[in-house]
């Protein structure tokens, strides 16, 4: 495998897509060598599908991470991004908006697996009716939890809260164990304090902007609520700790030494707190977010460089099925390879498919499941009756601003909610003005 355009017969986006009467295509995102098994194990996928197809020739560049928001704009504008290049969902209407994706509707036929993806997630590539991508693996956030503090204080494991006056209600019971036991945590810096706000205005029904991108609509009733929730539990119940300005790394080390009750996460943590923050698998658990409305989503998929030809898009359609997109089989679904390997096999990632796709996939994941699957059931119900909804635009600016009226109402008894909606407000509009 060849590690840099600059070893390819033909530039990574170039017309010319032929070698040795094969087509040949450039792909992003393998993992890189540092991770040998799965290094190793997207390798052996490449390989198989070039035997079932020989009249295609895949080129897979390692990355880590598979994309660098730092070079991307630049390998896009230079046309040195690979045929089929990684993105994250976020990317999708800007890498249209400059011109730099392929159309993919013409070919959409060639892609066996698309009628099975979550139509949410198809959309995210669509742009006035146009395909211009195709989702790969996806995360929504949810409520972790530690069912042997739930148990400790007397609270129903098998029950967690699905309102935010039951997070508040659990919380205070989880502190009340003391010991310097928190109830519930939250992040307030670098970005990760709106990022939370986000998803909990999300949950209650809100929105961050309006739809047409133009406004702030944070100083709502919602928003509101959120604010005075978070304030409520560090003020009123003591259920938060007197650390604050935290971020992942804080949380997830609390989480791990078995002192918080919950917080808000994505599943991807849960390995993480047991790998590396000393958690047990059998403890942890979670649930969909509370409020019951919706929840954050985020993800990747990949999209096709605007000077692919017909064969390289129709190769690279062949390439994602055969990779990703087909329950039980490929890169992420061979559950029972993953097993064999020692990778941890049944935890909750949000469904990709649906219909018989998704039944397959599920019942092929639990066939081999090595975590206790029982721990996630709540999630993955409760999921499927909530919206999804992905990151606002600017995201990361507006996630600054957020920041600060998370981290107010944290710091501050007195902190005047009203006044950090409304000047947050303000610098939002201005942020979403310059956009």
């Amino acid at each position: 495998m060849l590690s840099a355009c600059s070893l390819l017969l033909t530039a990574c986006g170039s017309d010319n897509d032929t070698a040795s009467g094969k087509t040949r295509i450039t792909v992003n995102c393998m993992p890189p060598k540092s991770a040998r098994v799965d290094h190793a194990l997207f390798a052996e996928d490449v390989a198989s599908f070039e035997k079932q197809n020989p009249d295609i020739d895949v080129v897979a560049h390692d990355a880590f991470p598979c994309q660098d928001p730092k070079t991307f704009d630049a390998k896009l504008a230079g046309g040195q991004m690979e045929n089929v290049f990684y993105t994250y969902f976020t990317d999708a209407k800007h890498v249209v908006d400059i011109g730099q994706a392929a159309d993919l509707t013409p070919y959409l036929k060639e892609l066996k697996s698309y009628g099975t993806i979550r139509k949410e997630l198809r959309d995210i590539y669509t742009v006035d009716g146009k395909v211009y991508g195709v989702p790969r693996t996806g995360y929504s956030m949810g409520l972790i939890y530690n069912r042997k503090l739930f148990e400790k204080a007397g609270l129903d494991p098998d029950k967690p809260p699905t309102t935010w006056q039951e997070v508040r209600t659990d919380a205070k019971k989880i502190a009340e164990l003391g010991g310097g036991t928190v109830g519930y945590a939250d992040y307030s810096a670098q970005n990760q304090g709106g990022w939370h706000f986000t998803a909990e205005l999300y949950s209650q029904g809100g929105d961050v902007v309006s739809p047409d991108g133009r406004k702030a609509t944070i100083d709502t009733p919602e928003g509101h609520a959120v604010l005075q929730n978070l304030h409520d539990m560090r003020w009123v119940d003591d259920s938060m700790g007197s650390k604050q300005l935290l971020i992942l790394n804080d949380v997830q080390q609390l989480m791990g030494s078995g002192k918080l009750g919950m917080y808000l996460a994505a599943p991807d943590n849960i390995p993480i707190l047991v790998k590396e923050k000393g958690g047990d698998y059998k403890d942890l658990a979670i649930a969909p977010m509370p409020g019951g409305k919706g929840t954050l989503i985020g993800g990747d998929g990949y999209m096709f460089h605007k000077g692919d030809s017909p064969a390289q898009i129709r190769a690279g359609l062949k390439w994602l099925d055969h990779m990703f997109l087909t329950p039980g089989e490929g890169f992420l679904g061979d559950y029972a390879r993953a097993k064999r390997r020692g990778a941890p096999v049944g935890l909750p990632e949000p469904r990709l498919f649906t219909g018989a796709a998704d039944a397959k996939d599920q019942r092929i994941k639990m066939a081999n499941a090595n975590v206790p699957v029982e721990n996630y059931r709540a999630f993955l119900d409760g999921n499927q009756g909530l919206r999804m909804r992905i990151e606002p635009p600017k995201a990361q600016q507006i996630y600054s601003v957020l920041d600060g009226a998370v981290s107010a109402v944290l710091t501050k008894e007195d902190a005047d909610i009203d006044a950090l909606l409304d000047d947050a407000s303000g610098k939002i509009d201005s942020i979403l003005a310059r956009s």
